[in-house]
């Protein structure tokens, strides 16, 4: 798998753009100097729950005894009812948190979990990090361009305000949807893949 289609895949399950409303309700009335120290713990704990994923995934699959294609068809049938959310209305990273402002550390939730390091995302990490398909140097680049998306995520996250004013949110939904419909198509992808290598092998 190429470097770009991998950034696609995780642009789309990480869904920078859709986490703008969310920052933007979550910080309203934040002193500035907050506001950033939000958006910056956000990507970081999303940063860690991710890598937990990326290195420790493949771990907890060979641990419970599941086969990849049973994995991967689970993955993409999930994949693919995230991406059926986006299209059709409250996306999952989304969660409800446009309309309600968390409490406590917003940071943590729901910036960070579930909005960036959202379902979808962390079984994409799985996915892209499985030992059986990928060695080590081909997952440290997967780890890169993760790192690479995180960045684009706190980047809009702290020029949210000014980029909210001129998408509004009827052009967030509509960017949602879009991508919701790429996550769709890589999902059914994933299925096929699965269902082939399982056919192989029998």
């Amino acid at each position: 798998m190429s470097i770009f289609e991998q950034f696609v895949i995780l642009w789309v399950v990480i869904d920078p753009i859709g986490t703008i409303p969310v920052f933007v309700a979550v910080t309203a009335g934040m002193a500035p100097n907050r506001l950033r120290r939000t958006a910056f713990q956000a990507a970081g704990v999303a940063a860690l729950v991710l890598g937990f994923f990326l290195v420790l995934g493949q771990f907890l699959i060979d641990a419970l005894g599941i086969s990849l294609p049973a994995f991967q068809i689970a993955g993409g049938l999930i994949l693919f009812a995230f991406a059926f959310t986006m299209i059709f209305g409250q996306p999952m990273n989304g969660s409800g948190a446009v309309q309600e402002r968390g409490d406590g550390m917003p940071a943590i939730f729901p910036l960070a979990v579930p909005s960036i390091a959202s379902p979808g995302a962390m079984l994409a990490i799985v996915l892209l990090t499985d030992n059986n398909r990928f060695s080590i140097p081909e997952q440290a680049v997967t780890a890169l361009v993760m790192l690479a998306v995180l960045g684009v995520a706190l980047l809009l996250m702290l020029l949210a305000a000014p980029i909210l004013k001129v998408i509004r949110l009827s052009g967030a939904a509509i960017v949602s949807r879009v991508m919701g419909m790429v996550l769709a198509a890589v999902a059914v992808d994933n299925v096929i893949e699965a269902a082939r290598l399982l056919i192989t092998q029998g």
